[in-house]
């Protein structure tokens, strides 16, 4: 890992990207729209991982499409590579275990808290 700018010199593909990078692999693949693509489903899960996570006082970023940045209210920050990194990463943050079966946190989803 670079230590000026957090970037993988070796990346792995975390499943919820794969879609995109076996469209990338396709015959004909436009390199340009696979990195639009990846892009933009990024921001869109980070869109969807902050509904859960303002129930625990939380937000995620997407960060140079390579990482997403996990933070608290209190300026804490943790640079995670991928969704499977981020949910420990929440914890830790969060200082408790998070319980995405919460009733409390569905109750706050349905009523778009």
């Amino acid at each position: 890992m670079c230590v000026l700018c957090g970037r993988d010199f070796v990346s792995r593909a975390h499943w919820t990207d794969r879609h995109v990078e076996d469209k990338a692999r396709a015959p004909g693949a436009d390199p340009v729209e696979y990195q639009r693509d990846r892009r933009r489903d990024r921001v869109y899960r980070a869109v969807i991982v902050n509904k859960v996570l303002r129930h625990y006082g939380l937000r995620v970023q997407e960060w140079s499409g390579s990482k997403y940045l996990v933070r608290d209210g209190k300026g804490r920050t943790e640079l995670v590579q991928d969704l499977g990194s981020l949910w420990p990463a929440a914890q830790r943050l969060a200082g408790r275990p998070l319980d995405p079966l919460d009733p409390a946190l569905h109750a706050a989803l349905v009523r778009g808290d």
